[in-house]
């Protein structure tokens, strides 16, 4: 039985966000919390939070042996953008676009 946890709207890039998801697809939910405690990178907060939210749903949903839980897929998608100016030289203005990310975590029983 599948469960799945969202995070829209991530402020931080879906390239540097996948980098981190790569770490914990897997792995039981101990293993891949513990692997996102450790990270140095910022995503490792932003997935830890996730996969705990991600377990609270498991829990509330019942029926799923918590001991064999592990993270079947972790899915980083594009979210639209932030698009700001940034002031240059002779009045002229140069467009920066910030990007965001959509986060799924899907956890699953092992067999």
């Amino acid at each position: 039985m599948e469960v799945t946890a969202k995070l829209r709207f991530a402020r931080i890039t879906p390239r540097k966000m996948r980098l981190v998801a790569g770490l914990c697809k897997g792995l039981a939910v101990e293993k891949a919390h513990y692997q996102l405690n450790f990270c140095r990178k910022r995503g490792g907060k932003v997935l830890a939070k996730l996969l705990d939210s991600a377990i609270a749903n498991a829990k509330e949903k019942g029926g799923i042996d918590m001991d064999h839980l592990y993270v079947k897929r972790v899915i980083v998608g594009d979210a639209p953008r932030l698009k700001r100016f940034l002031p240059r030289a002779m009045g002229r203005a140069t467009p920066v676009r910030k990007k965001m990310s959509h986060i799924t975590v899907v956890l699953d029983e092992a067999r």
